[in-house]
């Protein structure tokens, strides 16, 4: 269970703590295919209509398929943004999967637009850095981010991310590549 809380200091909010709660692979495949019933049947919390719509499918498509050539990825990728105080998902999170021979993991994260600027991504952030610090076969941390998402890259900048390269994504386009040391962030 990855667990943070931070301060929301867009809204100068309440402190917020999530989970990234992990899914089954029932519940990855009625997401990839937009059935928020099945999905919350299958999942250990309540699920969103956001999880289950058009902005996330693409996302639950791939891990669906990941977790059944490897179920073991399961523990390490795409999960749920859980408010622990509220009992609500507000978005997805997690690592694209185990880390690979060089010990790097590539993290990612959305979060439901109703609940954005409230603390909820840095959260998230802080959760996934503390996870793969935790864990002695990862050495860096890498996120991708598109060059116009200016509040992606101010949060990563904030945690020690440097500017490694760049990527083009069939996706989601030019992609500039960002790393930090997993051992950067104290294993708390």
């Amino acid at each position: 269970m990855l667990v943070a809380g931070v301060e929301d200091t867009a809204d100068q909010g309440p402190a917020v703590q999530v989970r990234i709660v992990q899914l089954t692979a029932a519940a990855f495949r009625a997401l990839a295919h937009g059935d928020l019933a099945a999905a919350n049947n299958a999942s250990p919390v309540p699920l969103s209509a956001y999880l289950a719509g058009a902005d996330c499918r693409r996302v639950w498509e791939r891990r669906s398929d990941q977790v059944v050539e490897d179920p073991e990825s399961a523990a390490w990728v795409t999960g749920v943004i859980w408010d622990v105080e509220r009992r609500l998902a507000v978005g997805r999170a997690g690592y694209h999967g185990p880390p690979d021979p060089s010990g790097m993991v590539e993290i990612g994260y959305a979060v439901d637009p109703a609940y954005r600027r409230r603390g909820y991504a840095r959260a998230a952030l802080e959760a996934l850095l503390l996870r793969a610090a935790r864990e002695p076969s990862v050495t860096t941390v890498r996120v991708t981010i598109s060059p116009d998402n200016t509040p992606s890259y101010r949060l990563a900048a904030q945690y020690g991310f440097t500017q490694v390269g760049e990527q083009w994504d069939d996706e989601d386009g030019l992609e500039v590549i960002y790393e930090v040391a997993a051992s950067r962030h104290p294993a708390g």
